[in-house]
């Protein structure tokens, strides 16, 4: 399997609700880097940080919270993907679509990095109106 089938199912993982399933391809030191301006920006490290700081907050704060990429591009173990993040922030009632570009770094397999680099104006106009 390659890096880009991968990570191509950890999305399709996020999408139906496996978080188990995405934290199986996440080494046990990975490095999760969100997007400076963004609500959840900050470096975290390891899946429960990770889950935690981003993943559980999505769940909660966000209705209808989807991430779907729509390219992706990958040399070496680098994958990079990207696709629009979307959904309505439960206490302003605001929707949003944002642009992403997800970067991976992939070791034996696994995801040793992740960088998101986003449009963090638009989910601003939705968190922060």
């Amino acid at each position: 399997m390659s890096n880009t089938d991968i990570i191509r199912g950890a999305y399709a993982a996020f999408a139906s609700g496996d978080i188990p399933q995405v934290l199986s391809i996440f080494n046990d030191d990975i490095e999760w880097i969100e997007a400076a301006g963004y609500i959840y920006a900050g470096t975290y490290t390891g899946a429960e940080a990770i889950v935690q700081n981003v993943f559980t907050r999505l769940g909660s704060e966000w209705d209808g919270f989807l991430v779907e990429p729509d390219t992706f591009i990958s040399e070496g173990d680098q994958v990079a993907a990207l696709g629009w993040l979307s959904g309505t922030y439960k206490a302003t009632d605001i929707a949003m679509r944002a642009r992403y570009v997800h970067w991976f770094t992939m070791a034996d397999g696994r995801v040793s990095r992740f960088e998101s680099i986003l449009d963090s104006v638009k989910v601003a106009e939705a968190v922060l109106p």
